[in-house]
């Protein structure tokens, strides 16, 4: 497999925004590469009966007992709202004039 050069490092780093000292661009060109050889030992892998796989560990809804309590009231909820209208919030309109819709 092809390796990185020092100029595709840097011209990577510079797409990217980043401003790397020389020692930071030597350090990161040996990992990348470190990061490309460890890449062609996975691809001499024969994966021809391995289903592929979108997650690697089983999941699990964990779910808990829906169960019925008291909620919050009105006044409750309101208590602390800067203005309301009734038993509403009242917010500044977000998509265009007065009036909503």
């Amino acid at each position: 497999m092809a390796s990185l050069s020092r100029a595709d490092v840097e011209h990577v780093a510079h797409l990217a925004r980043l401003g790397l000292t020389e020692e930071e661009l030597s350090r990161l060109e040996a990992q990348l590469n470190h990061i490309l050889d460890q890449y062609a030992i996975l691809t001499t892998l024969d994966t021809e009966h391995i289903p592929p796989t979108a997650q690697t560990i089983e999941l699990e809804n964990i779910l808990r007992e829906d169960v019925v309590a008291e909620s919050l009231g009105v006044e409750d909820a309101l208590a602390n709202a800067p203005e309301r209208s009734g038993s509403h919030f009242v917010v500044p309109a977000i998509l265009g004039g007065e009036g909503g819709a």
